[in-house]
Parts: structure tokens; C-alpha cells; sequence
């Protein structure tokens, strides 16, 4: 597949390029966002720097979204969490953030290819996959319902307001894990082992963005709590989910 690689910073585009090859995919590499815009209609999907030199990332983003509906992943330095939840709202499909390692990178861009991928059913449908006893898979039992949201978890469907949210899979797996055991904290440790399998990714911000993609997805900011220095806990829609400490 053609990939458009949009990224001003030559090691980095050489890294993303040679393991987008080796994948099979062709890659066009531009690093400004007149160029981006000229080559979208190309592309299969599109990796996007958001620090370009000539035009804001999150500005490019929305105009890429007004030509093309590609699969689209932010790969950027960019970290807090008002970034995450502008970028996912202004239309990328994921967000990743530098440092990141290659291996999960393309993992995502196959996800995000095969959920957006209309041969593949259903656009938003949650691929069919076994229980996954280090993750959300395994989760049976009833619903579980907080304010105006229910997680189905032997469903794997997040509804709002009666109306179903997509997430990926690792965001409906965090939120999932949070929603069968609701009354409980969570150290960001125990989530990366049973979510990720590796607790090492704790010095990453991979879990920190798909919080926040759960919370810019359903629009319910306050639905994963964050306990400071600690980890997270399902929360209310209703209720702040930042500034709390550990109970």
C-alpha cells in the first residue's frame, strides 16, 4: 500500500521509511504540508508529524480531513493530553507519540487499516479475536453502566447516550479492565502488564494517550479517573476525573 510519510525530520523519516518498506509499502516522504496536501489523494494511509515548518500539524490535519478520508495516524512529540484530544478530534484515527517503538507502530497502522478498511465489514466494527487473558478479551458478564455510558464487555461495545463509540482495541481493552473491576485503582503498572505485557512501557506515554483517546472519543472526560502518582480508576461522567489522590 502507498504510504504518505509527512515528516521534516530527515533520521526520523529514514527510520519510518525503511521499516514502511520492509512491510511492503511504498512511501512518498514530504516534509511540508503544501507538499502533504498535493500528494494526500495518493495515499493509501498517512503518517503525520504535527511540528512542520510551515503550517501548524493540527491546521494540515483538518485540511487533509476536508480532501481525503484515508487512515490517518499522528506520530509526533507532542504529549500532553489537550494535544491528544485536539488531534483525535480534528480527525486522526490514532495518536503516537516520540519516542515510540517501531514494532507497536505498525501494529497500529494494521489496526487502523483494517478498521477503516471498507472490504473488511462493518466501518468501527471491533475484529472478532479471542479472549485475551492479558488483556479485555476474557471479560464476560453483564454491562457495566456509569452515568449515560455502558461497556459491554463481552460485546466489546462502548455506547454514550444510547449511541455506540468506536475505540481501538487497546483503548476498549483499558477502559474495558477499568469497567470489570470499577471500585478499584489501578497502578499504571498492573494496566501495561495485563493490557501490553510489558511494564517497562510505563516509562512511555502509550497508556496516558489512550486515556485520552477514550475520553476525546466518548466526549465523557471525566469517565477514566486519574489518581496522581499512581494510576487510573473508571469514573463518573459526572464527576472529575484529574486533581484526585490516591484513596
Amino acid at each position: 500500500m502507498h504510504a504518505l510519510l509527512v515528516e521534516d525530520d530527515d533520521r526520523m523519516a529514514r527510520a519510518l521509511g525503511t521499516a514502511l518498506a520492509q512491510r511492503g509499502h511504498t512511501v512518498r516522504r514530504v516534509g511540508r504540508a503544501l507538499d502533504a496536501l498535493r500528494h494526500v489523494h495518493e495515499a493509501g494511509f498517512v503518517l503525520l508529524d504535527l511540528g512542520l515548518p510551515d503550517l501548524d500539524g493540527l491546521e494540515l490535519l483538518r485540511r487533509l480531513r476536508a480532501v481525503c478520508d484515508a487512515p490517518l495516524i499522528v506520530v509526533t512529540a507532542r504529549c500532553e493530553e489537550r494535544d491528544i484530544v485536539q488531534g483525535l478530534r480534528a480527525g486522526a484515527d490514532d495518536y503516537v507519540v516520540k519516542p515510540f517503538r517501531m514494532a507497536e507502530l505498525m501494529a497500529r497502522i494494521d489496526t487502523v487499516r483494517r478498521r477503516t478498511d471498507p472490504r473488511s465489514g462493518r466501518a468501527g466494527a471491533h475484529p472478532a479475536h479471542p479472549a485475551d487473558p492479558g488483556g479485555a478479551g476474557g471479560f464476560g458478564g453483564r454491562p457495566v453502566r456509569t452515568g449515560d455510558v455502558e461497556v459491554d464487555l463481552a460485546g466489546r461495545t462502548v455506547t454514550v447516550a444510547g449511541v455506540e463509540v468506536r475505540l481501538t482495541r487497546r483503548e476498549f481493552d483499558v477502559l474495558a479492565f477499568l469497567a470489570a473491576r470499577p471500585d478499584e485503582v489501578h497502578s499504571r503498572e498492573v494496566i501495561l502488564d495485563r493490557i501490553w505485557g510489558d511494564v517497562f512501557l510505563a516509562a512511555s506515554r502509550s497508556l496516558d494517550v489512550h486515556v485520552a483517546g477514550i475520553r476525546a472519543k466518548t466526549g465523557r472526560s471525566h469517565l477514566v479517573r486519574t489518581v496522581r502518582g499512581f494510576g487510573y480508576q473508571l469514573g463518573s461522567p459526572t464527576t472529575p476525573a484529574q486533581g484526585d489522590g490516591a484513596r
